[in-house]
């Protein structure tokens, strides 16, 4: 594998994988750019010295569907390079090639959404061949779709043995991870909130190898609360989990590793804007009411924790910040990460949730660094293969 910092690309033609997999408003325009943004270093780098071809999906298309054309994503991309990005209605084919065929130095073409052929998905060797045809040199600088075997992201590696690397991006969020599993300071403190459990059992299980702190939060926290024997109302639990949860804690009893649990909880009568709330113990919710955000205790809990770690990964928010009323949790918790952050902690953010909420704060610089990847950053946090790695150290 090449190292993109050193690699010549003058009068070669790249094919990246890019992850473009952006937000559109009904009027088809990007409403967040972040993915755009991490990959302009790789592809200014290239365009710099040889022709850039950038290939993604979209969306989820069924068949080839004008919605999630990445035409609609050219007008962001050319603003934020300074520069006018081709495009081409399809990503393999005699039009595509002869598109290519022209690409001076310094050229910038987008091809058409991967995914409008199931070939993609299906990690199809033809299909990934043809689109290595296009190229002198592969760069994979997708993070956000590095656990999925498809033919752009793992299978088209084959064809460039010689002629592989990965982009800025890639090479950042892999050095920020190894940076907070394996280089960590101590005190290392892990958030991990969102909706279940069970999506998160292998991450929480690795983490208890690494931390010396565990923080608990969101929807999960009533399947522990209930497992411990408290009233959780009508909170979100998963039943058939109560005994893993427990297990958990004792797990983590065992390794010397604090877990935190919430204290207290934000509680409606239903699941809206305009609910009731009130403010119990976590262990006192009453019938008919749910938990959706973390209280007061809990927020000067977690963040006196947070503020004395030196490593911190948030990985899912606190409650429904999606709701302006059970927001709070979740925005201290971004706070004072950049409290920390600001005395020298380093701070790691992942995963959909999470991105948004500091995005939605206004605190993505205040903190070390926001990752790309959602599930990709989960996969490797649970010790996987991510194929789109591996391929190219092959």
């Amino acid at each position: 594998m090449q190292n993109i910092e050193n690699y010549n690309f003058t009068d070669k033609k790249a094919i990246v994988r890019v992850d473009f997999n952006v937000p559109l408003n009904d009027k088809f325009e990007v409403t967040d750019n972040t993915r755009i943004s991490a990959a302009l270093p790789t592809i200014k780098k290239i365009a710099s010295e040889g022709a850039v071809i950038l290939m993604s999906h979209l969306g989820r298309p069924k068949g080839k569907e004008e919605k999630f054309s990445l035409k609609h994503v050219v007008p962001e991309l050319s603003k934020l390079l300074g520069k006018n990005v081709q495009f081409v209605d399809d990503c393999i084919g005699e039009k595509v090639k002869l598109k290519v065929a022209n690409l001076k130095n310094g050229d910038v073409l987008l091809l058409e959404n991967l995914r409008f052929y199931p070939e993609e998905k299906n990690g199809d060797t033809g299909f990934a061949k043809q689109l290595s045809e296009l190229a002198d040199v592969y760069v994979n600088d997708a993070f956000g779709t590095a656990h999925r075997a498809h033919a752009s992201t793992t299978v088209i590696a084959q064809f460039f043995p010689d002629d592989k690397m990965f982009g800025f991006l890639i090479k950042s969020e892999l050095n920020s991870l190894q940076k907070v599993l394996n280089n960590n300071e101590k005190p290392f403190t892990a958030i991990l909130g969102g909706a279940k459990v069970s999506s998160k059992i292998i991450v929480i299980e690795k983490m208890l190898e690494k931390v010396n702190n565990l923080i608990i939060a969101g929807g999960m926290t009533y399947t522990f609360i209930k497992a411990q024997g408290g009233k959780i109302g009508s909170s979100l639990v998963e039943d058939e989990y109560l005994d893993m949860a427990k297990e958990l804690i004792n797990k983590a009893e065992t390794k010397g590793v604090n877990i935190i649990l919430p204290v207290d909880s934000v509680n409606a009568d239903k699941f809206a804007e305009d609910a009731n709330i009130e403010i119990t113990p976590v262990n006192e919710i009453k019938d008919g009411w749910m938990g959706l955000d973390i209280g007061s205790k809990t927020i000067e809990l977690f963040s006196g924790i947070i503020k004395n770690s030196k490593t911190i990964l948030w990985n899912g928010p606190a409650g429904v910040f999606e709701m302006d009323k059970f927001a709070n949790g979740t925005i201290k918790i971004a706070e004072a990460l950049a409290d920390a952050t600001a005395k020298g902690a380093y701070t790691l953010i992942g995963g959909g949730d999470s991105v948004a909420a500091i995005k939605k704060y206004h605190l993505e610089d205040k903190v070390s660094y926001v990752s790309t990847g959602g599930g990709a950053m989960l996969e490797f946090l649970e010790g996987k293969d991510l194929p789109g790695i591996s391929a190219m150290k092959k």
